[in-house]
């Protein structure tokens, strides 16, 4: 028989300490064991010892309340999920719960045996997810000590060798840059990713939980918003590990540009197509191409990756109703892709520091994204042998226009 998952309620009232009581003996198999305090001081006690796996915390504890005991155990290093119990439900709670750092929250007196399982089991998945995010930092970490090591091993090479000294130098220096890239790259994804994977995680958590307070018909537009609240978040972190996974590809050189022979109009035109599901109400894409013939040589899967996220940038910027104008020239010379927007436009003390990961603009952050995109599509530009410019002023929009030679196939 496996060992039961230990909860501690933290509940100033002890009747309420035997409901819950009840309510987990209801559930099928009760695979947990319930203490319980009344002290917010022992409270704080208790989950210092680590003696349990899931802490239940009622919103008012007496002269304190539960958001004020998440945040002081979250503050002293506890990684275990916590769950608020509150008298009523409303969004400003929620958004304060998760704000914290609690896991979920769920409302006294209209829980059930399923809603308290489901809860404690997201809870404990979504805890899982942090600490492998954590044991990604702390191996990270032994990367730079080890990078460090062998750099220090390195200038030991170095001193040693009959180099001049100006040429030890320069190597020295070049070493430490890059050792300084590498944990400045560290620190921000390890940033980026706990806030970015975060925040649409403890959505899903708090959608499912609340869709199954809807049970009636008259409830179906309620769960529908909560369904496509989980689509939404699902969709972001499909994008936002697809943007780390593109960044480490390239990082480590497993990109290479692969040309091919194809037509460019009805390629651009798919990708059009492709698009519509993921604008914003009253936009649109004008395409229109120039020049013929229209069979081109380059990476049709990179290409095709630079216009979806330019796109996509273009869609995300700028508000509904909008126009968005893509255009593909061919002449001579030169395969020119220009995709233009009517949006925020790009702040001129930002454009210098554009293409830098994780870089977002002072009028950009309260749009989701990792600060990768433009990033990746420079870097695809560069592997594909073009060029990359843009034009933007702000509240009048952004045209970003790449280039290609025609006898540029390697």
């Amino acid at each position: 028989m496996s060992e039961k998952i230990k909860i501690l309620l933290v509940d100033d009232d002890e009747d309420d300490f035997i409901i819950t009581q009840d309510i987990i003996n209801d559930i099928p198999g009760n695979p947990y064991h319930l203490d319980w305090t009344a002290s917010f001081t022992e409270a704080l006690t208790l989950i210092q010892e680590q003696k349990h796996q899931v802490y239940l915390v009622d919103y008012r504890l007496g002269a304190h309340d539960g958001l004020e005991l998440i945040a002081m155990a979250i503050q002293s290093g506890s990684l275990a999920p916590f769950i608020l119990l509150t008298g009523q439900s409303n969004r400003e709670t929620d958004e304060k719960a998760m704000h914290i750092g609690a896991s979920d929250y769920l409302v006294k007196g209209t829980f059930t045996p399923f809603d308290l399982e489901r809860s404690v089991r997201y809870s404990l998945e979504h805890a899982k997810n942090l600490a492998e995010i954590q044991k990604l930092n702390t191996e990270l970490e032994q990367r730079v000590m080890v990078r460090t090591q062998e750099l220090a091993e390195a200038v030991i090479k170095l001193e040693e060798t009959n180099k001049s000294l100006f040429e030890a130098q320069q190597e020295i220096k070049k070493a430490l840059q890059k050792e300084k890239e590498l944990n400045e790259l560290k620190s921000r994804f390890v940033t980026i990713a706990s806030h970015e994977f975060r925040t649409p995680l403890s959505t899903v958590l708090s959608s499912a939980s609340l869709i199954g307070k809807y049970k009636l018909t008259e409830d179906d537009e309620k769960r529908q918003k909560h369904v496509n609240r989980i689509k939404s978040a699902v969709s972001n972190l499909t994008g936002i590990l697809n943007d780390f996974l593109s960044l480490s590809r390239i990082e480590e050189g497993k990109i290479y540009n692969v040309p091919t022979s194809f037509a460019l109009e009805p390629f651009a035109a798919g990708i059009v197509e492709e698009m519509q599901g993921y604008l914003k109400v009253g936009q649109q894409i004008h395409f229109q191409h120039q020049g013929q013939p229209d069979q081109v040589t380059l990476d049709k899967q990179l290409l095709k990756n630079i216009l979806l996220n330019l796109l996509s940038n273009a869609s995300k910027y700028s508000a509904e109703g909008k126009n968005i104008y893509l255009t593909t020239t061919i002449t001579p010379e030169t395969i020119i892709l220009r995709v233009q927007d009517e949006g925020i436009g790009i702040p001129e003390a930002d454009q210098t520091h554009l293409f830098t990961p994780f870089f977002r603009a002072q009028n950009a952050t309260n749009y989701e994204g990792t600060g990768l995109g433009l990033n990746i599509v420079k870097r695809y530009v560069d592997i594909m042998q073009g060029t990359l410019t843009y034009e933007s002023i702000l509240q009048v929009g952004t045209t970003f226009t790449v280039q290609f030679g025609r006898n540029t196939t390697r």
